[in-house]
Parts: C-alpha cells; sequence; structure tokens
C-alpha cells in the first residue's frame, strides 16, 4: 500500500539483484537500507502516537515486513536471489546464514514471524502502550519509543545481511 503511493515497485518483483560484488557496493547497499529504516521507522512512529492501540502493531508488521523483504533484497539474500547462486555459493550462504544466527536473512517474511520479532521486544511493546494513556506527551513517549524500537530492529537485520555478503564475498574470491 505504502509501496504504491511512493510510486515504487515492490521488493517482491526484484529477484534479480546479486550479491553486492566488491566493498564498496556493500557500503552503498548498508547506506540505502539505512536511510530505508530510518523513513519507515518514522511511519511506525506516527502511527504509535495514534491514540487507538493495536493500530501500531499491525501497522508496524506490514512496515517491518516490507523492510526486511526489502533489506534482504537489496543484499541479495531473498530465498529466490539465493536460489539462482551457484550450487556451492549457495551452501556457503546458507551455512553462513545458520552460523550467524539471522533469524531473517535469506527467509521467507511472514506475518507470524514478525509477531515473533515484535513481542521479542516486549518490554519496549508493553511500554509504550502504557505511555500512551498520558495525554499528548504519552504519545509522544509512545512515538519516541515506537521509532527506536523499530530502527534497532532494522539496522540488525541490516548488519546480519552485511556479515552474510562479507562472507559471500570472500567465498565468492575462493572460488575464482
Amino acid at each position: 500500500m505504502f509501496d504504491r503511493l511512493r510510486g515504487r515497485k515492490p521488493a517482491r518483483t526484484e529477484a534479480g539483484i546479486l550479491i553486492p560484488a566488491s566493498e564498496h557496493a556493500l557500503h552503498t547497499a548498508r547506506q540505502r537500507c539505512r536511510q530505508m529504516v530510518a523513513k519507515r521507522a518514522l511511519l511506525s512512529a506516527g502511527a504509535s502516537a495514534l491514540p487507538i492501540m493495536g493500530v501500531d502493531i499491525a501497522i508496524d508488521i506490514h512496515l517491518l515486513s516490507r523492510l526486511i523483504e526489502d533489506i534482504n533484497a537489496e543484499f541479495g539474500m531473498t530465498p529466490q536471489q539465493i536460489e539462482k547462486l551457484q550450487p556451492k555459493l549457495k551452501v556457503a550462504t546458507y551455512s553462513t546464514i545458520v552460523g550467524l544466527g539471522s533469524t531473517l536473512v535469506g527467509r521467507m517474511v511472514t506475518r507470524e514471524l514478525m509477531l515473533k520479532i515484535l513481542t521479542r521486544s516486549g518490554v519496549k511493546l508493553v511500554s509504550k502502550n502504557a505511555a500512551r494513556l498520558v495525554p499528548i506527551a504519552g504519545q509522544m513517549v509512545s512515538a519516541a519509543i515506537g521509532f527506536s524500537a523499530f530502527r534497532a530492529i532494522g539496522n540488525r537485520h541490516i548488519e546480519a545481511c552485511v556479515k552474510v555478503a562479507e562472507e559471500m564475498l570472500k567465498m565468492q574470491a575462493e572460488i575464482e
């Protein structure tokens, strides 16, 4: 929905992007993703400021699932993109993902998975909802908590993707 409003194509159709081929490309991808995280964290903060309980969670799930998909696509880490890799590189990619313990890199993003991620930051969600009960100031605190929680999840995922991509660059260098 938000993608159509901004006139951009959803990441689900962009399965052609490969793993960044150099350190510079990796740095550029990281910067683009950080900008994406900041913009969507602002949207999340706006939803958190709404005085209606539960709406912010639904919006966060939607925004976060799209963000994770877009970040994965940016680094060439969607399941479709990984399947297009050479067999040795594909196995190495999945091994690296498992070795890093990442729950979102290279996986299909589902609603249940997003709920699981959001409930991990449960203290922030509870304090965000409690703060909302105080008029105006509580809504501002709720928005600030929502922004920081969303940004932390997004930036953590970016760093996980960067680690996997760095390992893949090393593996590609060894194969060639």
